[in-house]
């Protein structure tokens, strides 16, 4: 009785399956729910059909890939160095971006579990969703406009 109270049992861990797979089960379902709620309160504009031989002076993509539509509006000016960088750097750069998030777990190799005492996953990842947000938001709020300055009526 007394080595049962000095040597506490070890917690026992639950198997892989079904415990872990239940688990993702129900939040990808519930992000699936969140989702449809989303579409169906903001459901998309039906236009006029599209004529492949004209492009609109107002189109803009879903909000989903915005931050890469401007992307490529910020890195035209590369275009005087070379015509096709803009486009080269359109796909680079959000490659690198997802590039290093894939290679996450390969480069930061610590032991330590929580989010917060791994400075270096932690740094990646809030430096790409930053930019990511930065990128979105911009596209949304300038417009058709290729200034990569950040507007003064923003800081105001």
């Amino acid at each position: 009785m007394a080595d049962q109270k000095t040597n506490p049992k070890p917690k026992q861990l639950l198997p892989f399956w079904p415990h872990y797979i239940l688990s993702e089960f129900i939040a990808w379902y519930a992000m699936l729910g969140i989702l449809i709620a989303l579409a169906s309160l903001f459901p998309a504009d039906l236009q006029a059909k599209a004529d492949p031989f004209r492009t609109p002076p107002d189109v803009k993509p879903e909000w989903y890939f915005l931050f890469v539509y401007q992307l490529l509006k910020d890195v035209a000016f590369l275009s005087v160095i070379n015509p096709e960088l803009p486009k080269l750097a359109g796909i680079i750069i959000p490659g690198i971006g997802l590039a290093l998030l894939a290679l996450l777990p390969f480069l930061d190799r610590s032991k330590k579990r929580p989010a917060k005492e791994r400075p270096l996953m932690l740094a990646i990842v809030v430096i790409i969703l930053i930019l990511i947000i930065f990128l979105t938001v911009r596209g949304q709020l300038l417009g058709e406009s290729t200034s990569w300055m950040i507007p003064l009526r923003w800081l105001v």
